[in-house]
């Protein structure tokens, strides 16, 4: 049914697929409020990228493990700026590629090329137990990282496995221009203005607590999460919620942690809340 989220206001803290999440939103007959948690902004010294990308040229890659679609596309598109991406694409055909959920598979299709196995879970537990089953001892493996991360648990996994491991960080988040759009979310959730938030990554909740905490928004923010349905897209929200003492309401059906199902279990629950209100 696409009107079946009419008279509903979610709030989306999205940022890389802001605009297909807040499309399906809409196209449900949701109003969707958007609150950006922060910039995406290519790595502010490209010298690491470009050396990482011209030692994947010169002596290629056996396996490459892409933690996000982001890093797959900035990686490319410093490449192409160098006059590289073409040679770049050629080496990365011959590695085995792993990616940690469904969307940096999208972005290798994008270049032509194809995941040979994507995690069950896609976290970094899930990624560290899937290549924990291969043979890497004496493999160069090339390791895209993502911010705001501490990835020392996969990089110790993967050396101790005996990979050579070859990092990337491709791209930083800059999180205080969205301070004040944050802060204004937050006071709309205390005032029940908004009937559900839709969480997508476990760095959104920890945004959330930040800004709450700098701006003295604190006890703001749980009045708000008391009101506010709380959708969480898979088992890493949900644990990082858990871990600052927050529940999940809502929680996609069958282990499908993505957009759709995310959306789906949403429509339910607020049809169910609004039967009880009546």
């Amino acid at each position: 049914m696409a009107d079946r989220l009419n008279g509903t206001r979610i709030l989306i803290l999205e940022t890389r697929e802001e605009a297909q999440f807040s499309k399906l939103l809409a196209e449900q007959g949701a109003e969707v409020v958007q609150c950006p948690m922060f910039t995406i902004e290519d790595a502010p010294d490209p010298a690491p990228v470009e050396a990482w990308i011209r030692r994947a040229i010169d002596k290629p890659l056996d396996d490459l493990v892409l933690m996000t679609g982001e890093g797959l596309r900035r990686i490319m598109k410093l490449a192409r700026t160098r006059g590289l991406d073409q040679a770049l694409v050629a080496a990365l055909a011959g590695a085995r590629k792993f990616t940690r959920g469904p969307k940096p598979g999208k972005a290798l299709r994008e270049n032509g090329l194809e995941a040979q196995q994507t995690t069950e879970k896609p976290t970094t537990e899930g990624m560290i137990e899937m290549l924990g089953k291969l043979d890497l001892k004496g493999r160069r493996l090339g390791l895209q990282l993502y911010p705001d991360k501490d990835h020392s648990a996969l990089t110790g996994a993967l050396s101790a496995q005996g990979a050579e491991v070859d990092t990337v960080l491709p791209y930083i988040y800059d999180s205080k221009a969205a301070d004040a759009n944050i802060i204004a979310a937050i006071d709309d959730m205390a005032q029940g203005r908004i009937d559900s938030i839709a969480l997508t990554n476990l760095g959104q909740v920890r945004r959330l607590i930040e800004a709450a905490k700098a701006h003295g928004s604190e006890a703001k923010l749980r009045t708000g999460f008391e009101r506010t349905l709380i959708a969480s897209v898979g088992p890493a929200v949900s644990g990082e919620l858990a871990a600052h003492g927050l529940r999940t309401d809502i929680f996609p059906a069958d282990e499908a942690y993505f957009m759709r199902p995310l959306i789906s279990a949403m429509a339910a629950a607020l049809a169910k809340r609004k039967s009880v209100a009546r």
